[in-house]
This record gives structure tokens, C-alpha cells and sequence, in this order.
């Protein structure tokens, strides 16, 4: 008897409604448990962006901040399940062909350029020597490599790294918090209740959560995906995030109140070990988290230009090109205050607030009554207000930046008096007690 070459067993997938259907070996991809799918969720919503929560404090007042942080991750996880819902109804399983199919190809082209342009945030590895030479060769070495993966479900362990790390560098936050926090003069706006750049701190937390750009990405990666798994799934994810979130954004503006830089690291002074290794690991959390993003910006060129697949070859293309943008936008900025309010204004607010409640109220076709209509013809006028007045915001009124250059407070005996305010100098006389071990 001749040998026969036995044929992989492909188990029967389900649809968005939790129907079986069979695919074929071509069809087929590797699918992930729910836990891997968490970490990837959880990774994808306090990877980069949570670095900024604590300056979205100082922008809308720290108790209106922790309420509008609260309230974002909530319109979160309501729209992350409104948008799976959605493609149940439509049929489809990806965010592009639910626009397709809701709005046609005006509303598709729209949400392509916002899915394209959202990754392409300027990539913060905050370190200050070689800070050109470090970044060019950890997108050589790590970030390229992982974002080569063809299926997302692959990511799984790597964003358990992220979120471990994630979670490390939270608890820097809170030491240094009760160490150096004392130490700084707290600004006399300090525990005003509401500010009037809310709505630009609105933008720079929906920039943190978003994560819909990838939603189907990580629920399709899912075993036998539904809509009940996907939202139990999802609650879950958000309910860790928030708690790591709420955690460093308090502990992160308590230090420096209204002090606090849009990359909460240029706040620390170069010479605080401690913080160091807590830069480290969050050069290394934005290499492990980008490669999430990187899917998103090739599958959006992938379906734009190539009828939705991509060949060997020009997968490694799109990925390549796709990396050297990101990583040259990341060499030339350094200010990441008003990069995150406008990225969050622009692309994640449509993204959370307005997309995905629209393609639901045109398909659904439940009672106005309906919680979720409700909840939807609330959010798409807000996320409007959010996405016009935050950019008009963010133009008119830019926040300061310290281009890398020590705060005040790092040279408590040595300060110039040039170009500061009164206010500034009364604060740094209370400074001169400062003890230096704490930096060490």
C-alpha cells in the first residue's frame, strides 16, 4: 500500500450570528482561545496611547477627567459590540465592507483613509541618547519581524508581554508618585473641577481606547466567534483597561499636576534610574503593540488596491513601506501633546463615536425605543461636537512642549531666571529642599 498523504481536518467555522458554515484549507486560518484575544484587545487599548491619559487630566480638570475617562470606556465597550452587531446584520466581517455596504464606496474611501492614517501616530520611544540610532534599529529588529505575521492570532503571547510590561511601568508611576510627588508644587489650577479644554481630553482618551480598527481583526481570530462571545469578551477587556488607565492617570497628574507633558515621561528627570528602565519598557511595549496597528494599515492598502489579498511578495512590500513611514513620522516629531489631541479628534473619534452608530441605525431595524438606538442617536452628534470643535481646539489653542529638555524642577539650585514667570520662581525656591537620592 502506497503512502497517502492524509488531508488536514478543518473544523466547521461559524458566521457572525453563530451559524456553522464550512470552509476550505484556503479559507481556513489559524484561530486563537478567547484569553489570547483579551491580551490582544487589552493591548491594543493601553499600548501606546495610555502614556497621554495623564495630560488629558491636566486638560479637562482632574475630577471631570476621571468622569470623562469613565464615560469614554463605556461609549468603548458599547461601540466595539455595536460594530459587530452591525456586521452581523450586514453579513460582513470586516469594518471596511460593513461602511461598503451601509454608506457605499464614499463612506468606504472615508473610513480607508481614517483606518490608514490612525497608525501612523508618531511612535514615542522617549530616549534621549541615540534616540534616532535606537528606534531605527528596534523597527529593524523587532517591530518589522512581528508585523510580518499574517494572522493576528499569533500576537497573542506577545501582547501578554505588552500588557505585563504595561503593567510594570504602572507601578513606577506609583512609586514615583509617592516619592517625587511631594516634592513638586502643586500648580494653583490644580484640583479645578472642569477646564475648558475638556473637549480636546475627550480626543486624547479616545485615542487611547480605540482599538475598532482592528475589532474584526481579533474577532475573527476567534474559535467559533458570536456576538455574545465577542461582548463578554470585550467586557472584560475593558474593565482591565480602565483599571490600568484610571490607575495612571491619577497617579501620573498627582505627581505633576499642572506641570504633566503630553508624554508623561518628559515630566521625569534623566537622571531618575528608576524611570529609566520604566522609558525601557515602554519603548518596548510601543514595539510589541505596533504591529497590531501595522494589520489594520496593510489590510486597509490590501483591500483598497489589491482586491483584498496580498501575494508573499508584496505582503512583505506593503509591510515594509508601511514600517518606514510610521518609523520616519516618529523620527521627526517629538511633541506628542498635540499629536494625540488631533489623532484623537480626526481619526479615533469618527472611528468609536460616529461610524459605527450610523451603520447600525441605518441596518438595524429595531424600534426607536430600542437601548441601543438610543445609546446611538446620543453618541453620533457627540462624537461630531467632539471631532469639529476638538480640532478648531487644538488648532487655536496648542499646548507647550519641552522638546526633550529637563523640567524646572531637575535643577532645584541651579534654575535660570530667564523667561520664567514669578510664579515659576516662588515654586522653585520651595524646590532648593529637594533631596537628589530620590532620582537615584
Amino acid at each position: 500500500m502506497g503512502y497517502q498523504r492524509q488531508e488536514p481536518v478543518i473544523p466547521p467555522q461559524r458566521d457572525l450570528d453563530g451559524r456553522e458554515t464550512l470552509v476550505s484549507e484556503h479559507e481556513y486560518k489559524e484561530k486563537t482561545c478567547q484569553s489570547a484575544a483579551l491580551f490582544n484587545v487589552v493591548n491594543s487599548i493601553i499600548g501606546s496611547g495610555i502614556i497621554g491619559l495623564p495630560y488629558s487630566m491636566k486638560q479637562a480638570g482632574f475630577p471631570l477627567g476621571i468622569l470623562l475617562l469613565f464615560w469614554v470606556s463605556y461609549v468603548t465597550d458599547f461601540s466595539l459590540v455595536l460594530l459587530i452587531k452591525g456586521g452581523a446584520l450586514s453579513g460582513t466581517d470586516t469594518y471596511q465592507s460593513l461602511v461598503n455596504k451601509t454608506f457605499g464606496f464614499p463612506g468606504y474611501l472615508l473610513l480607508s483613509v481614517l483606518q490608514f492614517l490612525y497608525p501612523f501616530i508618531v511612535d514615542p520611544e522617549n530616549v534621549f541618547i541615540g534616540r534616532h540610532f535606537i528606534i531605527g534599529l528596534s523597527t529593524v529588529t523587532f517591530t518589522l519581524p512581528l508585523s510580518l505575521y499574517r494572522n493576528i492570532a499569533k500576537l497573542g503571547k506577545v501582547s501578554l508581554i505588552s500588557t505585563g510590561l504595561t503593567t510594570l511601568i504602572l507601578g513606577i508611576v506609583m512609586a514615583r508618585a509617592i516619592s517625587l510627588g511631594p516634592h513638586i508644587p502643586k500648580t494653583e489650577d490644580a484640583w479645578v473641577f472642569a477646564k475648558p479644554n475638556a473637549i480636546q481630553a475627550v480626543g486624547v482618551m479616545s485615542f487611547a481606547f480605540i482599538c475598532h480598527h482592528n475589532s474584526f481583526l481579533v474577532y475573527s481570530s476567534l474559535e467559533e466567534p458570536t456576538v455574545a462571545k465577542w461582548s463578554r469578551l470585550i467586557h472584560m477587556s475593558i474593565v482591565i483597561s480602565v483599571f490600568i488607565c484610571i490607575f495612571f492617570a491619577t497617579c501620573g497628574y498627582l505627581t505633576f499636576t499642572g506641570f504633566t507633558q503630553g508624554d508623561l515621561f518628559e515630566n521625569y528627570c534623566r537622571n531618575d534610574d528608576l524611570v529609566t528602565f520604566g522609558r525601557f519598557c515602554y519603548g518596548v511595549t510601543v514595539i510589541l503593540t505596533y504591529p497590531m496597528e501595522c494589520f489594520v494599515t496593510r489590510e486597509v492598502i490590501a483591500n483598497v488596491f489589491f482586491g483584498g489579498n496580498l501575494s508573499s511578495v508584496f505582503h512583505i512590500v506593503v509591510t515594509v513601506m508601511v514600517i518606514t513611514v510610521a518609523t520616519l513620522v516618529s523620527l521627526l516629531i517629538d511633541c506628542l501633546g498635540i499629536v494625540l489631541e488631533l489623532n484623537g479628534v480626526l481619526c479615533a473619534t469618527p472611528l468609536i463615536f460616529i461610524i459605527p452608530s450610523a451603520c447600525y441605525l441605518k441596518l438595524s431595524e429595531e424600534p426607536r425605543t430600542h437601548s441601543d438606538k438610543i445609546m446611538s442617536c446620543v453618541m453620533l452628534p457627540i462624537g461630531a461636537v467632539v471631532m469639529v470643535f476638538g480640532f478648531v481646539m487644538a488648532i487655536t489653542n496648542p499646548q507647550d512642549c519641552t522638546h526633550g529638555q529637563e523640567m524646572f524642577y531637575c535643577f532645584p539650585d541651579n534654575f535660570s531666571l530667564t523667561n520664567t514667570s514669578e510664579s515659576h520662581v516662588q515654586q522653585t525656591t520651595q524646590l532648593s529642599t529637594l533631596n537628589i537620592s530620590i532620582f537615584q
